[in-house]
């Protein structure tokens, strides 16, 4: 599975953006997809994650409802809608991806094999 995550930038605190994961190989559509992120100085981090299916998602708790992680499998493509982003979200933010068939939502770094370059977001005034 190879990953392209895309749609960073910088953006005012208050303002949102979508963050788009392109997989290719035929196993995506089959995988979880996490988003992670990782800022100046500060270990990577679990933001978000989605089963196969998109019937299942896990959020940080850091996130406090404001991103939303869905999916089209069609288009092979998981997406990261961001609300209300504060400064602190500022951070490289990477997908990746776990074994087909493991179907379980993990926040752990370790638990996903395949990982994309990143995609920074600025949020900044």
């Amino acid at each position: 599975v190879q990953l392209q995550a895309s749609g960073g930038g910088l953006v005012q605190p208050g303002d949102s953006l979508r963050l788009s994961c392109a997989g290719s190989g035929g196993a995506f559509s089959s995988s979880v997809i996490g988003w992670f992120r990782q800022a100046p100085g500060m270990e990577r981090e679990f933001v978000a994650a989605i089963i196969w299916s998109g019937a299942g998602t896990r959020y940080a708790d850091s996130i406090e409802g404001r991103f939303t992680v869905s999916r089209d499998n069609a288009k092979n493509t998981v997406y990261l809608q961001m609300d209300s982003l504060k400064p602190e979200d500022t951070a490289v933010y990477y997908c990746a991806a776990r074994k087909p068939r493991l179907n379980v939502p993990s926040s752990s770094r370790d638990a996903y094999t395949y990982w994309g370059p990143g995609t920074l977001v600025t949020v900044s005034s």
